[in-house]
């Protein structure tokens, strides 16, 4: 069922004058992954979210298929992908199709120095081992072992991780990400024979707003 989430101060109506205490405006962003017909997330940001200096290099990160129109049976030993310092860097696809990328990682630190975004498909990361914080221009929320964290495409996040021992099976969907319709009711609520409930779900609960004015990196 549709459940409206708020964090933070925000103004009575959409689309209206939101002015900071100083006198200064707030700008407005309405966020959303398939234009005005989708879900959507009206947020409010102290610096304009569309200012963007310069692009850098780009390189292709489309994976290279090993063994086209595979028919054979093949156990794949995920614990011993080798762990990688960088969160990007270890991120290894392991199968590959039209609809999605299977990817396991073995990050040992944060995203420290640049803030990233998958443009393409919606993440939905499980956590094998590990624990941390998935930080958000939505919000911030804790993470622990037995977690799925749902990003969709275009969000901005950071993943903080509480040690250098961590594992996530992560699926990229090239399609969006959502429950299914046969588990849901005419109302969009979850029906009883639903494998999970409204109550499994988790939104981000900590608003951390960086108002810094300088140059980061979102790759």
């Amino acid at each position: 069922m549709p459940f409206y989430h708020k964090l933070g101060k925000i103004p009575p109506k959409r689309h209206t004058q939101f002015k900071k205490p100083n006198g200064d405006f707030y700008y407005e962003q309405l966020f959303g992954t398939i234009g005005f017909d989708g879900m959507s997330t009206n947020s409010y940001h102290e610096q304009r979210p569309t200012q963007v200096k310069e692009i850098k290099r780009q390189y292709s990160v489309a994976p290279k298929i090993a063994k086209e129109n595979n028919m054979q049976s093949y156990r794949f030993k995920g614990f011993q992908v080798k762990p990688e310092n960088d969160y990007l860097e270890s991120r290894k696809i392991v199968l590959t199709n039209s609809d999605c990328n299977i990817i396991l990682a073995a990050p040992k630190h944060s995203t420290e120095n640049y803030f990233y975004k998958n443009t393409d498909a919606d993440e939905l990361i499980f956590i094998h081992k590990g624990t941390g914080k998935l930080r958000t221009h939505l919000g911030n929320l804790d993470f622990k072992y037995g977690d799925y964290l749902l990003v969709p495409r275009g969000v901005i996040y950071k993943l903080d991780f509480d040690t250098e021992d961590n594992r996530l099976f992560i699926v990229e969907s090239r399609r969006p990400i959502y429950t299914p319709k046969r588990y849901r009711n005419y109302f969009g609520q979850l029906l009883e024979h639903s494998p999970f409930c409204e109550r499994d779900l988790r939104q981000p609960q900590e608003l951390e707003t960086y108002n810094e004015s300088g140059e980061f990196l979102i790759k």
